[in-house]
């Protein structure tokens, strides 16, 4: 999957936030540290840095949401993290995104802390960031 489609994916599936490039996709996929997971419609990135790995976005079309395959790519994600060394993953989602909440939930993710007015809406709103960790191994 080229940058180019990621960034297109990113675009649609999170329209109330600021969407990335494919410029920033390439560079972020530039470093060693940062892997994806790709499938059909949707994709994951993350890093592991010694032991931890971060989950830094899990993009899946609308129109293809609800199907299961944020589980499978948040699944593969933690596979490969495990695979780089990784004990422990983090993320951080926006409380008003009850569907990822649900899915990190689920999937064994706790909420560990919150960064206030982390994400900003286009209408100025200011939404904050759970942050939330799995134990790995």
């Amino acid at each position: 999957m080229t940058p180019e489609i990621m960034a297109a994916i990113y675009a649609v599936a999170f329209p109330n936030g600021r969407a990335w490039s494919a410029a920033e996709i390439s560079d972020m996929l530039a470093s060693s540290l940062i892997f994806a997971i790709e499938g059909d419609v949707g994709f994951a990135i993350g890093r592991v840095i010694v032991d931890e790995a971060e989950l830094l976005t899990i993009a899946v079309a609308p129109e293809h949401q609800g199907e299961g395959l944020g589980l499978v790519l948040l699944n593969q994600f933690e596979t490969e993290s495990k695979t780089r060394g990784a004990c422990w993953a983090i993320l951080e989602v926006a409380q008003d995104n009850a569907a990822a909440l649900a899915l990190y939930t689920r999937s064994g993710y706790e909420i560990c802390g919150e960064r206030p007015g982390y994400y900003s809406r286009p209408n100025g709103e200011q939404i904050t960031a759970s942050l939330m960790k799995k134990a790995l191994r």
